[in-house]
């Protein structure tokens, strides 16, 4: 049984040992001249402003765990409606009520988000 996963292995090892040699032959043969400029982060070649640790805004923490929510709900909710058709020729409307149910519980969290203000932007 272990050998049918053996071609997969093979693969596995075989990437991993040509990624860390290209990784170490360009440590190795390559030059290594750090400077000043190099060392500088990249902003879209414009000149960096301000330092490297500043701190994040929680706001933008707040909008992206909104677009995580509402992504999952497509994931959920995509494959629920391609498949709805059949679904409600056997189950009839209680293949309406989980979905309904998972949309009504992200709508809340929606709506609380909205309350305490979440999406207005200072």
């Amino acid at each position: 049984m272990l050998l049918d996963y053996l071609p997969i292995f093979l693969v596995l090892a075989f990437s991993v040992i040509v990624s860390l040699a290209i990784v170490f032959s360009s440590r190795l043969f390559g030059p290594y001249r750090p400077n000043k400029v190099k060392n500088l982060s990249y902003e879209s070649g414009k000149d960096p402003v301000g330092g490297t640790h500043e701190r994040i805004s929680v706001k933008y923490y707040l909008v992206a765990m909104l677009f995580i929510i509402f992504d999952i709900e497509v994931i959920y909710v995509y494959p629920w409606a391609v498949e709805f058709r059949n679904m409600f020729h056997t189950h009839g409307l209680f293949a309406f009520m989980p979905m309904f149910i998972f949309l009504i519980v992200l709508e809340l969290g929606y709506l609380y988000i909205l309350m305490k203000g979440g999406l207005k932007w200072d």
